[in-house]
Parts: C-alpha cells; structure tokens; sequence
C-alpha cells in the first residue's frame, strides 16, 4: 500500500495523522474512534464519516471503500472483511474474481502486444509513404519549372500562328458579308419592284394614294380606316411617286409592315387547295358544268376604269358565241379552261403559283400536263429552297487560309497539351503537399487510416467515419446523410494527444450550434468503428478501435496493483 508506511509502529510508537493536523500514540488507530479529521486514524473501521476503508482482498485486486460502508450488511470486500461484526457471513471469493482478473490482463496484454506488432507495421509504412510524397513534392517542383517555361514556349508560339490565322479568316469574313450584303440588297429590290408593281394596279408606273388607302397595314392610328394623310406620311408627303422613288426611298419604310392583297396558296401534298365551294349550292354532275358553276374557273377581275355597260354587251356576245359553238356537232368541250396560273406577290417577295386542281378536269391529257406542270413547280421550289439555304452558308475557305487555319490549330494543340501538363503538375504538387500537413502521428503510424472509411449502425442510424475527412449519419429506414462534421484536429489531453480527433463545423441544428463529433481512439485487434452516442445535444462521440492505439502496456486501471490504500 502507498501509505503503509505510515501505519507501522515507529520507534516513538505515534501516529501522525496523513494530514499533519495531529499526533497521538499509535494505540489510538483503529480503535473505532475518529482521532483525525482526515480520518487517516481508522483506515479499518467505520468511526470517521470521511474515513476510507481498505479492503485486502488476498488473491485479487485490494479496494478501498467508504468507511460509511463497514459492517453496513453488504460484502463489499470479496474477503468481506468490511463486515467483520459478524452481522452477515460473506463468501471470500477473491481467489476466483483473482483469476479472472488475471486472465484479463493477459488477454489484454496479448491484444497490446499484437496491436504493437501492426502498429509498427503501419509506422513503417507510413514512413515510407512520406519519404516518398516528399521525394515526389521535390521532383514536381522541378517539373514544375520545366512545365512552365514549355507552356509559355507554346503560348508565343500558338499566338504567332493565331496573328496571320485570324488576317485571313477577317479578310474572308469580310468578303462574304459583303458578297451577302449584294444579294441581300437585289433580293429587296426584286421584292420592292413586285411590290410597286401589284401596288400599281391601274399600270400608269406610278403608285398613288388611292392606290394604298386599300391595305390596312398603313393605318396609323389603328382606327380602322386608312385615311389619305397616313398614306401621304408613308409616301413622305407626296401624292404618287414613280418605281425609281418608290424602291429608293418608300420602300426601306414600309417593307416591315407591306402585305400583299393576292391570298397565298394552301398547299397539301404539293398541290394548290381548290376553291371553295358556295354555300347553299349543290355541284351539277360530272360533263354538266356551266360557265357559271361552282367548279369552272372564276373570270379575270374587271377592270375599274371599264364602263359597266359595255361589259354586259360583250358578256351577251361571248354568250351567243358560246351558244353556238354548243350547237355545233363537232365540237368537244375539254372541260373548264386551262387558263394562264395566277402570280402572286408574298410579303417576302417570293413568286407563288395558284394552279387549277386535276379534280376539276375532265380530259385525262389535260389532267396529266396540270400534273406534271404542278410537279416541275414543286422541284423547282424546292431547288430555290435548296440554293438558298446554300446561298446562306459561308463558303470554304481558300487553300492559303486553310494552311493557316491547320497551322494555328496545331500550335493551339501544342499549348493546350502543355498547359494541361502544367495544371497537372499543380494538382498532384497540391494533393501532396495537403497530405504533408496532416499529423499523422509520431512515428506516422495514423496514415494506416488516411483515405478509409468505416460504419456503425444502431437502431435508428448508419454512422459513417471517413477518418482525416468527415463523418456522418443518415436514416437507417434511407434518407439524406447529414453532415456531424469535417475533419479539424487532434484533441486528445496535453499526455495523450493522439487518443481522441475532433470533426466539426457539421450541419447546424435547428435552433443550435453546428454538429461536431469526438472519435475517441482505443487499443484493438483491427481498424472498426464499435459506437456512437450523443453526450449532449448536436455533439456525438464515436468510440474506434485501432491497432494504432495500442501502447504494449496496460492502462493503471488495468493494472491496479497492491500498493493502494
């Protein structure tokens, strides 16, 4: 015992209490009455309410007890010599929990021995790691040199190619936009000139007011009616004005806005839509057609300068004419006239064809010239559609340019290659030089766990430990992962700095601080995360076995020896 000392008889025969508050004969200890005020003086009774008493306990571990619990009828002492009034007979089991002790400590003291075999295994290797990183942090940096002086090597280089490169591609840049530009400018003049001359419908060459206030797209004001002074504002306040003017100077104004009175075809399969039928109208049989039915070809507009009544006369001898040919027996009627395609203008100054449909057509060669015409129509629209999405695509470039195109692309080519060499070279300089900062303890033996995860469920949750990194946990039943915390730091007391990490600056509670977490290191036979708990809200304790954290000796609650009072 540390103090049995004190308890044996000296040559004065006194006792000096462990407090140095008093002396006395040495009669006085043990005597069931409390001389000190430490109660040093009763360390075998229960006389001093602060005393302590010591259990030998022969064969086991000794203990020392409250002297509150002497002869209190509990066997505290597996010797139960702390109830030696005989008010209850204790079983001396010290010699059985004695044995099992010992064969603890020698389980234990295997596990360290072991655990300090791996542990100088990983110290080793750590060892070896970082004088590696290290020579390679050394031969990077002179890459690094290397790397960048090639890089700006190929930047000169790459810039003199991209000087002539980008001369070259301007020039044929410019070429183009004007050669656009030309075209540009004769397509609006051909739509100009188709505007002025279905704008012109009396044909004197000149377009007029009268000629306007018919297209709404000139009303001003919105109200309805096109009145002479808007359509005079568009003509920039002159009356009429000829195609010259009118292309110049009347057109760049109103061609956003122009449309044209001519309706465009509705197209199907390639093919004009037939005019509508009358409504309360039945169609006559098929050979039966009049000139005035449904299904014949409407006549020509009529002129407005025409008088009214010459055109009833010569409606009437158009129709004695046609009496007469109805009568004579050798003629065919070819079904209605194959009158001339009308032409019609669009706001874009494309040219359409509204073509009589085949249906309409009695005579099989008729029917068959409309067809085949309306076929050549279509390719020849779709031919101008095809020039014109070519006409829209910048030619290839020259063969001069395209050397110097080829050129810059390779020197292009050659600094992106050295650039990405540099970056390269940084990135691995940077990962290094993270992991020659990390403390990895004094002989390097924690890098064992640098880059390893390890996980510990319960009944709720999946906690995951990413050691030097971060840890987590999420819903066992699944959900999101929620972040405990990053790596921070070791944390461990001044005499035992490696036995616990910090992980914080974790998710933020509601209504609280950040999650952080403490891992605390133990002594075991292999890497494993065995629990985690939650001392106090938001902050989480892991306990993690190591091979890292074994010593070779026992911890002096392990080995508590006999030498306690």
């Amino acid at each position: 015992m540390a103090n049995a000392s004190h308890y044996q008889p000296n040559s004065e025969n006194v006792f000096a209490c462990l407090d140095g508050s008093q002396t006395f004969p040495y009669t006085y200890v043990n005597d069931d009455y409390c001389d000190c005020t430490d109660g040093s003086d009763e360390p075998g009774t229960s006389a001093c309410p602060n005393g302590k008493f010591t259990c030998t306990n022969a064969g086991h571990r000794p203990l020392i007890v409250p002297a509150s619990r002497v002869n209190d009828g509990v066997c505290d002492c597996c010797d139960g010599t702390d109830e030696y009034s005989g008010n209850i007979a204790c079983v001396d089991s010290c010699k059985e929990l004695g044995k099992k002790h010992k064969e603890e400590v020698e389980r234990i003291m295997k596990q360290q021995e072991e655990g300090m075999k791996k542990k100088q295994e990983f110290a080793e290797a750590g060892k070896k790691m970082k004088e590696e990183k290290k020579a390679r942090l050394e031969q990077l940096q002179g890459d690094k040199e290397a790397a960048e002086a090639e890089r700006q090597e190929m930047e000169i280089k790459k810039n003199e190619a991209e000087v002539p490169e980008k001369e070259a591609k301007d020039k044929h840049q410019a070429a183009w936009d004007e050669d656009k530009a030309r075209r540009t400018a004769e397509k609006d003049l051909v739509t100009a000139s188709a505007a002025f001359q279905e704008l012109d419908s009396n044909n004197d060459n000149f377009v007029d007011v009268l000629e306007m206030v018919i297209h709404n797209e000139f009303d001003i004001d919105s109200n309805g009616v096109v009145s002479e002074e808007e359509v005079k504002e568009h003509l920039e306040e002159a009356d009429k004005v000829d195609e010259d003017t009118f292309v110049t100077k009347i057109w760049p104004n109103i061609k956003q806005i122009y449309k044209s009175l001519v309706p465009e075809p509705a197209e199907a399969d390639g093919q004009a839509a037939p005019p509508a039928e009358p409504q309360g109208e039945t169609a006559p049989p098929p050979g039966e057609e009049t000139k005035d039915s449904p299904n014949s070809l409407p006549p020509p507009p009529l002129d407005p300068e025409d008088d009214y009544e010459e055109d009833e006369e010569e409606e009437g001898e158009d129709d004695e004419e046609e009496d007469d040919l109805d009568g004579r027996d050798d003629y065919h009627d070819p079904g209605p006239s194959t009158a001339a395609p009308v032409m019609s203008i669009t706001g874009a100054g494309t040219l359409a064809t509204l073509a009589p449909t085949t249906n309409e057509i009695q005579d099989p060669l008729v029917k068959a010239a409309i067809a085949k015409a309306m076929v050549s129509v279509q390719e020849n629209l779709s031919q101008n559609e095809t020039e014109e999405e070519g006409e829209d695509k910048m030619p290839a470039y020259d063969e001069e340019t395209q050397v110097l195109i080829e050129a810059a692309d390779a020197a292009r080519n050659a600094f992106n290659a050295a650039d990405e060499k540099l970056q390269s070279i940084n990135r691995e300089i940077t990962s290094l030089q993270s992991y020659m900062n990390l403390d990895f303890g004094n002989d390097e033996e924690f890098s064992e766990l640098k880059d390893k995860c390890f996980e510990y469920t319960d009944r709720e949750y999946t906690y995951k430990l990413c050691t030097y990194e971060r840890a987590s946990q999420r819903p066992k039943a699944g959900g999101t992962e929620t972040s405990l915390g990053n790596w921070g730091r070791w944390s461990g007391p001044d005499n035992d700095r490696y036995s616990s990490q910090l992980y914080e600056r974790g998710q933020n509670c509601w209504n609280g601080p950040d999650r952080s977490v403490k891992v605390h290191f133990k002594c075991g036979p292999e890497n494993q995360l065995i629990n985690a708990y939650e001392p106090s809200r938001c902050e989480y304790a892991f306990d993690f076995v190591t091979p890292v954290s074994c010593s070779g000796r026992l911890s002096p609650m392990e080995t508590r020896s006999h030498d306690e009072l």
